[in-house]
């Protein structure tokens, strides 16, 4: 296995727009100031309405990063140096070199500016380099029209749906929708959809 595997718990990454890291309980009052929009949780299966809720969130995301479930990241938008959402990677299977981007949230003066795009490229640039990934998958509420044009936007190929994959808060039951990457794929999409289109920025991490 590639050993940049094993170091995910320490995982930074940056470029020209965002700063990725670790979630922290240092972190707390940062998210207090942007995490109870009720927009942004619209699409979740879990949502963060009490401080209660953002306590577990941070338990968890500080859980799973140490034991390698997830590795849950608090978004940095570098021009004002705060944070302004989470992201993580998940379903980590390295014997198969694939994962998942997902879980990923912005507040509201963050959408829409690029910074999503800025995060996907970090993210996918260390997936298929560091981790030498063959495949990244996304998955997303089928209901969830801004985040399928999002993938879309990104190259991200449409698989198909699976039908009442979980429970929603309220009780629907979610139909999901599957993306994907592959890493033959990744150099003409990352210059049509982030090079060609100013969005990619330099990108470094560890």
């Amino acid at each position: 296995m590639n050993a940049h595997w094993n170091e995910l718990a320490r995982l930074a990454l940056a470029n020209d727009r965002v700063t990725l890291r670790r979630v922290g309980v240092a972190d707390t009052a940062a998210f207090e100031r942007i995490v109870y929009e009720p927009e942004i949780w619209r699409h979740f299966v879990q949502r963060i309405e009490t401080p209660g809720d953002l306590h577990t969130f941070i338990e968890t995301a500080i859980r799973d990063t140490l034991n390698g479930t997830r590795v849950v990241l608090a978004i940095t938008d570098n021009a004002s140096g705060e944070i302004v959402g989470s992201t993580a990677y998940g379903n980590l299977a390295p014997a198969d070199r694939r994962l998942e981007i997902g879980w990923s949230w912005l507040c509201a003066r963050a959408r829409r500016t690029g910074v999503n795009r800025a995060v996907k490229l970090a993210l996918l640039d260390h997936a298929f380099g560091a981790l030498d990934c063959e495949r990244v998958e996304f998955k997303t509420d089928v209901l969830n029209t801004a985040a399928r044009a999002g993938l879309a936007g990104i190259g991200a190929s449409e698989e198909g749906v699976l039908r009442s994959f979980n429970v929603m808060p309220g009780g629907r039951r979610r139909d999901v929708v599957y993306y994907s990457i592959l890493r033959d794929e990744w150099p003409s999409v990352r210059k049509e959809r982030f090079e060609e289109t100013g969005a990619g920025t330099r990108a470094g991490g560890s």
